[in-house]
């Protein structure tokens, strides 16, 4: 059975009843799945006023009823991680491998956040007068409003979720409408671990109305958004116009710089898988290739290979290794990529259409001979498409990944320790990965520079933007 959609507010579940509701569909099938309910104006006001209430007592609890919470909601991940995967593969299209791997790796941020919470401290300042103490302390920020994406639905809700609760602040999350499910679950298990009611409030809504009654609301004090670039702007613009804190993870074009003296089919196999995890439709998605000349054939031969193994299908089909995209609208911006690309001279080795069946399909595609005004080469495709270039030596492979204003993730493969510390070094990303794929783990910070956001989510950093610093000197 599919997620019973719902919004969550003040401790309840509320359904369609009177309620404007917009169609989720399966985009392998095209099925309709259910009817989300849109929130009105009055239940923003009452999810404005429940975190409102819910915070003068929340700031105030203790730290191990947090983390219990927390490590609850972890418990419970791992017990239902099947069914809230199937549902997010119906709805979001990832495969059903990916999709409960999501869940399950959510589970970690759950404990991580339940063990850190225990742990947020202030500080004592030694004074210049030994009659007076000088206080650090450390308090939350109050109420959240949270803005998550479609292609991690679980990952992006549970990390913003976590993080504002365990700080002691209480959050009004809207989640991608497109697919819901997944946070819908997330409520219901926050709710059976017992939250108070407040707590966590789940709307959902047209985006940018959701958004503008949200931080324009003196009751919100903190901003958090997960998104595209020119929509984090705007919302950063906004909540900034009201001086209010943001976090901000936005897109990115991920250069990948591959040397000569790299484990070539190795690193080309790794990539190529990658590349297509959900789609592409990865913010850290490796999106820019950058090989050195020497292995350049080599590399793109083993790279091509791997691709086109690759089955795509229905996510719940145990055999597909990619889904379909997550909307129709990404079908003709696929298109539009590559039409640039061979207006610009770039040659398609692989793929470069739409799969002709039923969903939201595109193959795996592959474009080489790229200027670097490229679409591909100046904006993130987020999708199956991989632009393979070449390039001479480190300072040139520097200076074009850094070449864009995004700075999210980029990835090396070199056998060498000096390239792997020169790289390291000069390249301009929140998360540089050598020769593996490491981020977005619960104990390490994601976040980018640049046009690619504001402060980090995990590790140590996680609270850092749900907290306010105090000083209190007395005598």
């Amino acid at each position: 059975m599919y997620e019973k959609l719902a919004l969550y507010i003040d401790g309840e579940f509320l359904g369609e009843e009177g309620r404007k509701t917009e169609e989720v569909s399966n985009p392998a099938t095209l099925e309709v799945l259910g009817q989300l309910p849109h929130a009105s104006t009055a239940d923003l006001d009452r999810a404005l006023a429940a975190a409102a209430r819910a915070f003068e007592t929340w700031r105030h609890s203790s730290p191990m009823t947090r983390s219990e919470i927390l490590r609850k909601v972890g418990q419970l991940t791992r017990e239902r991680a099947q069914e809230i995967g199937r549902n997010m593969t119906l709805d979001q299209g990832k495969p059903l491998a990916e999709a409960v791997g999501e869940v399950m790796s959510c589970a970690e941020h759950c404990d991580w956040h339940a063990e850190e919470c225990r742990r947020i401290y202030g500080r004592i300042i030694p004074s210049r007068k030994p009659e007076v103490r000088q206080m650090v302390l450390r308090e939350p920020i109050g109420v959240c409003a949270a803005f998550t994406p479609w292609n991690f639905p679980y990952n992006q809700a549970i990390r913003k979720i976590c993080a504002a609760i365990g700080a002691g602040c209480t959050i009004i999350l809207k989640g991608p409408e497109d697919a819901p499910s997944a946070v819908v679950a997330i409520a219901r298990m926050f709710h059976d671990a017992g939250l108070p009611p407040g707590v966590l409030n789940i709307v959902w809504g047209v985006p940018a109305e959701i958004s503008d009654y949200l931080i324009r609301s003196p009751i919100v004090r903190k901003v958090s958004f997960t998104g595209s670039v020119p929509v984090g702007k705007q919302l950063a613009s906004l909540a900034g116009a009201h001086m209010k804190r943001v976090t901000m993870e936005l897109g990115g074009h991920s250069p990948v710089l591959v040397f000569d003296d790299a484990d070539i089919g190795k690193a080309a196999k790794q990539l190529a898988r990658f590349k297509l995890r959900n789609a592409g439709q990865v913010c850290i998605s490796p999106t820019r290739f950058y090989v050195q000349d020497k292995v350049y054939g080599q590399f793109l031969e083993a790279f091509v290979e791997t691709l086109k193994t690759v089955k795509v299908g229905d996510g719940l089909d145990p055999d597909t290794q990619m889904g379909p995209l997550a909307h129709a609208r990404r079908i003709p911006t696929m298109d539009k990529f590559v039409e640039n690309a061979r207006q610009l001279g770039g040659k398609v080795v692989l793929g470069g259409e739409r799969i002709d069946r039923t969903g939201h399909f595109f193959s795996p595609t592959v474009v080489t001979d790229l200027p670097e005004d490229a679409m591909l080469m100046t904006e993130e495709p987020f999708g199956p498409i991989a632009p393979v270039v070449r390039f001479s030596d480190i300072e040139e492979g520097i200076r074009r990944a850094n070449a864009l204003p995004f700075g999210l993730s980029s990835y090396v493969f070199t056998n060498s320790l000096q390239t792997a510390t020169r790289t390291s070094n000069g390249l301009e990303a929140g998360m540089i990965n050598i020769n593996h794929f490491g981020s977005a783990l619960a104990e390490t910070p994601f976040g980018g520079i640049k046009d690619s956001g504001i402060g980090s989510e995990g590790g140590t950093e996680t609270f850092d933007g749900y907290l306010v610093t105090k000083f209190v000197t007395h005598v």
